[in-house]
């Protein structure tokens, strides 16, 4: 079993210093939720968000969304060969459990989410489905104890997806941004052994999962 993790994930509730702006309250009494208690999502809080700090990589739920799902519908993941942690921006780590299903639309996922970042955790039938913890990207690294490190970024070595899954073995763990613009910090990207490119265009995090999987499974299934 392999590990991925979507580091630096843009997943987070809104931060305090922005719930009584007006987008973030009006949004929230639309949907009759607490400003302390939704996702930031800059479909809906885009005003709120000007000049933030490290906005590029803010407000994109969907990113997980669509990254995890490109994972759970996967023979690879249904047949428990990759173990998948979401590194988020504020240094927190979720835990996917396995053979967990998560909802297609997005609403869905969204209130599934703000409920474990409110409880911690989300199970059923005494089964843990996700769990959320303060962590580093360094103290999550500690607890997996991978052999090697390949980051996938615009910034790295010219490879084909063909070519990286060949040095993919089960005690490798790789590592994914989950933002939309930007690249790793300095503090995670000095812990890869390697960093790969894998397209010359700037491709989606779900297209690069997805493509990865695929390729990867070719390697132990066919």
């Amino acid at each position: 079993m392999f590990t991925l993790i979507l580091a630096e994930s843009s997943l987070e509730i809104v931060p305090q210093e922005l719930q009584s702006h007006p987008s973030v309250t009006s949004y929230c009494k639309r949907n009759k939720k607490k400003s302390s208690e939704v996702l930031l999502d800059n479909s809906w809080h885009f005003a709120a968000m000007k000049g933030i700090s490290n906005e590029i990589k803010r407000g994109r739920p969907d990113i997980t969304h669509l990254s995890l799902l490109s994972i759970c519908n996967t023979p690879l993941y249904q047949q428990n060969k990759i173990k998948v942690f979401v590194h988020t921006i504020n240094n927190q780590v979720i835990t996917l459990g396995e053979q967990v299903r998560l909802p297609k639309s997005y609403h869905r996922f969204q209130g599934i989410i703000e409920k474990l970042f409110k409880e911690q955790k989300i199970e059923l039938s005494d089964k843990k489905l996700l769990e959320i913890e303060n962590m580093t990207f360094e103290e999550l690294l500690n607890k997996i104890n991978p052999k090697q490190l390949i980051g996938f970024s615009t910034e790295g070595k010219s490879s084909t997806f063909e070519e990286s899954v060949k040095t993919i073995s089960e005690d490798s763990c790789i590592v994914i941004g989950g933002f939309q613009k930007g690249h790793f910090d300095e503090k995670i990207k000095n812990k890869f052994n390697r960093i790969e490119r894998l397209s010359e265009n700037s491709l989606e995090t779900h297209v690069v999962l997805s493509r990865i999987i695929y390729e990867y499974e070719k390697t132990i299934f066919m």
